[in-house]
């Protein structure tokens, strides 16, 4: 039905199923990472945040905390944090609880709506004279921020970074650099460059949550694009690529074995993966590369006492 300004709003099943033709009749075949996101996914993310071969979400807490009062920038005070993919606002919480803390406001960026509504009603009990902006958009975008004043600084934890490739970094970090505005500061966290011995458990962990995770994909397909994949047909897979220093996480048929979605027929050979993310693992020498091709100074760079997780604070020019 037409809403009220005529325009039939389109199905948002529409915009999955478009992105599972394009990937899936594509050589090799893709899916995208945004497709892990509907509301199991999203659980059995926060499964693995809490495994214990998953080090990346406890080892940057325990830095954030560790760190928090050395964070903020001499002289800065009734200031601005940004949050790009903010609809869980536990980390920012690491910045926004300290009573000498300098934000008098929180703007969250995210698609996801709901969460973001959650999150502001969670922060109006538990921080009444916070301003909290929640921002419904693709952080990936440049994007037109509400006039809150300034200083400001951005936030991206949790490593997210990693899971665009250099390029596609360079891009987000230029855009939020534009969207903060001048002499805007950034905090990012980034898991870095080691051993695949300690990488690969991370995405592989012994009790199969992350396998659930990735075969979730096609269960939403099936739900939401008419697919019908046989789950025990594919199985989860998590290889680490020297070249171009990432994990890379796959769903590999186990057979010849024909599928249909959405009215098309896609055909799968036996051994033939769908590759589903990257999560790149960088140094630290370039992650201040691509921070200053984007036009970011890098002015500290903090690590655990293992150097598994670095989390940089940026300036820009």
């Amino acid at each position: 039905m037409p809403n009220d300004t005529g325009v039939v709003p389109r199905d948002p099943r529409a915009d999955v199923v478009d992105a599972a033709i394009a990937g899936l009749t594509a050589s090799p075949k893709t899916l995208p990472a945004t497709l892990f996101y509907d509301d199991e996914g999203c659980r059995l993310f926060y499964q693995i945040t809490t495994l214990p071969e998953y080090y990346l979400t406890r080892t940057e807490t325990a830095l954030l905390r560790s760190i928090a009062p050395a964070l903020v920038p001499d002289g800065f005070s009734d200031a601005v944090l940004v949050e790009f993919g903010g609809s869980d606002e536990s980390k920012a919480r690491i910045l926004l609880d300290r009573p000498d803390t300098p934000f008098h406001t929180y703007v969250s960026i995210d698609v996801a709506e709901v969460a973001l509504q959650a999150m502001r009603d969670r922060l109006g009990v538990s921080h009444p004279d916070l301003t909290v902006v929640p921002v419904v958009a693709d952080f990936m975008q440049p994007l037109r921020l509400p006039p809150l004043g300034s200083p400001r600084m951005g936030f991206f934890p949790g490593s997210t970074i990693g899971n665009l490739d250099p390029a596609a970094a360079t891009r987000f970090l230029a855009a939020a650099r534009v969207s903060l505005g001048a002499d805007a500061w950034f905090l990012l966290g980034a898991d870095l460059r080691k051993s695949p011995k300690l990488l690969l458990p991370a995405y592989n962990d012994a009790a199969g949550v992350t396998a659930a995770f990735n075969l979730n994909l096609l269960r939403r397909l099936n739900r939401e694009a008419e697919a019908d994949f046989e789950l025990d047909q594919f199985r989860h897979e998590a290889v680490w690529n020297d070249r171009d220093s990432r994990v890379e996480m796959h769903l590999v048929s186990t057979r010849d074995q024909t599928i249909h979605l959405a009215g098309r027929t896609i055909r799968f050979r036996e051994a033939e993966s769908i590759h589903t993310e990257n999560s790149y693992k960088h140094t630290e020498q370039r992650l201040t590369e691509i921070a200053r091709r984007a036009g970011w100074q890098t002015q500290r760079v903090w690590k655990d006492p293992a150097g598994l997780f670095g989390v940089f604070l940026l300036r820009g020019g």
